[in-house]
Order: structure tokens, then sequence, then C-alpha cells
């Protein structure tokens, strides 16, 4: 979606990590340092009704054409 910037974002969803019992998420930092090197921006998480996070939502800039 272009901005009145010009700005173009592509967006990337991903699942936190779980730890063995699949009911306590595990520490994502390192995750979120590899996501933020290569440019990426968390601008949201999407929960379950009941609680506990089940997206990760990232966005960065793209030179990409916004029809694409």
């Amino acid at each position: 979606m272009a901005t009145d910037s010009g700005t173009v974002w592509e967006y990337e969803t991903v699942r936190p990590p779980r730890e063995a019992t699949m009911r306590e998420a595990a520490d994502p930092k390192e995750l979120l340092n590899d996501l933020g090197r290569d440019g990426w921006e968390l601008v949201e998480t999407i929960e379950y009704t009941g609680g506990g996070t089940k997206f990760l939502v990232f966005k960065r800039p793209t030179d990409g054409d916004p029809d694409e």
C-alpha cells in the first residue's frame, strides 16, 4: 500500500516460537533480531480469542510495484 510519501510496504507474518509443551511461548529475541537486521519492523500482534499470540506482523519498505 502506498502512502502520501510514495512508500510501498511489504508485510510478513510469523508464528511465535513455542516451548515443548506448546502452551508457553519461547523467547523470540533471536528471531526478532534476525528480522530487524533484514529491515523488518514489528507493527502488530494478532492474538487468539482466548489469549496468547497467534501471529507477529512485520512491515518494511520495498521498491516493488504497489500493484504486484
